[in-house]
């Protein structure tokens, strides 16, 4: 009996070494800006994730024509999980509101076991994805100062999450695929940096960028293998760098593109801020900062607050004499921030600002903020200098 049951055990354990391992068949995304250590999205359709464009394999094509489909729009508002953006006008305030057909977007859902996701009349075809796409950002996030922009987020980003789901199981490529990311990016990165500084409750920027990179990575690996031409290619180049500052895998890629596209004027600029932040050269990278736009601004945001960390801490070792004195003025212009600015962030760091509107630097002084003490909206003024008459409507389609 005992011999049985160590065969048994031994059996067991044959099986389980020999199983395919969850790595193998949750393909690790190649293309992932982020460095290793750094969590890499699984976004997992059933068994799949999402499809590399040179794949041949076609995937199952939708036929709903709604930008919801009418069973799940059925059993939502049976349910009362209706989001308010959805309900049909005049019936808010009933008891079981009834859905818009013509607002209600399909929402996200983890795949389960045992459901059908590939049901055609629950995906929508390419075309219609574009639309949901463009309803969101002409509908939703245009006319946001009717709600709170944490709201507007919270269902956007949830409703392109169910975009890229429906793209996914149909193996969706091509130049809709290409419009879909492009104004996806755009959305993600300037949210990163309009809710920067929100409670975790309504804004999670680990979980916002995880999914952006992921993004940036199908959108760039569309470029790199689609045939057709993609005239937005130089912009989201450079968006990808200057997000992922820094990155080995980000700089490598954009030095192995071809001259011409390397050679633009927006891709040039992204590569010497890249230089100037591995130089760990702070000044350089905020002058070059100010040639970028808007959105270029928003990528780079992220970043700002360890750059100027790091300008006042070479200008604390290099400035340190008990009769050295630097103008406050000057001081503000190199970090791009008005005086009052200027002054509030010495103090977060410990450097004097005496009566007379100078600078009092030294290494002894100068000392790291407690955490939560340094809130990076308060500095966002470089950003939205940038923004001047834009609307987001015209930020994520890229008419600026």
């Amino acid at each position: 009996m005992n011999r049985r049951r160590a065969g048994r055990r031994i059996s067991s354990h044959s099986q389980r070494r020999g199983a395919p391992s969850g790595g193998q068949w949750r393909q690790t995304n190649k293309d992932q800006w982020q460095d290793e250590g750094t969590p890499q999205v699984r976004e997992v359709v059933g068994e799949q994730q999402r499809p590399r464009q040179h794949g041949r394999e076609a995937g199952p094509r939708g036929t709903c024509q709604t930008m919801c489909p009418a069973r799940e729009l059925r059993d939502r508002e049976a349910q009362n999980r209706l989001h308010r953006f959805e309900m049909l006008p005049g019936t808010e305030r009933d008891r079981r509101p009834r859905g818009d057909p013509l607002r209600a977007v399909k929402e996200y859902s983890r795949p389960a076991a045992g459901k059908d996701s590939t049901n055609p009349t629950e995906l929508r075809p390419p075309a219609v994805l574009l639309k949901t796409v463009r309803y969101l950002i002409d509908e939703i996030t245009a006319p946001s100062h009717q709600h709170p922009w944490t709201e507007v987020y919270s269902f956007v980003f949830d409703r392109l999450r169910s975009v890229k789901q429906d793209m996914i199981i149909q193996r969706v490529s091509g130049s809709d695929c290409v419009a879909i990311l492009e104004r996806t990016v755009r959305f993600l990165i300037y949210a990163s940096y309009r809710l920067c500084g929100e409670p975790l409750r309504l804004y999670d920027p680990r979980i916002n960028d995880t999914h952006l990179q992921e993004y940036l990575s199908w959108l760039l690996d569309c470029y790199a293998t689609g045939s057709e031409a993609h005239p937005n290619q130089e912009e989201f180049q450079a968006l990808a760098l200057l997000y992922n500052l820094g990155s080995a895998r980000a700089t490598q890629h954009i030095m192995e593109l071809p001259e011409r596209l390397r050679s633009t004027p927006a891709i040039t600029l992204a590569l010497s801020i890249n230089q100037a932040f591995l130089e760990r050269n702070p000044v350089r990278l905020l002058r070059l900062a100010r040639r970028l736009n808007f959105l270029q601004t928003c990528a780079l945001h992220r970043h700002l607050a360890a750059c100027r960390r790091d300008l006042l801490l070479v200008y604390s070792h290099g400035f340190s004499s008990r009769n050295c004195r630097f103008p406050l003025e000057r001081l503000s212009q190199l970090l791009s921030l008005d005086t009052l600015l200027t002054a509030q962030l010495c103090q977060t760091y410990g450097v004097e600002v005496n009566q007379d509107n100078q600078v009092v630097f030294s290494k002894a002084a100068f000392s790291e903020p407690e955490q939560g003490k340094l809130h990076c909206n308060l500095y966002h003024s470089i950003v939205s200098e940038k923004q001047k008459d834009l609307t987001v409507q015209n930020i994520i389609h890229g008419c600026a």
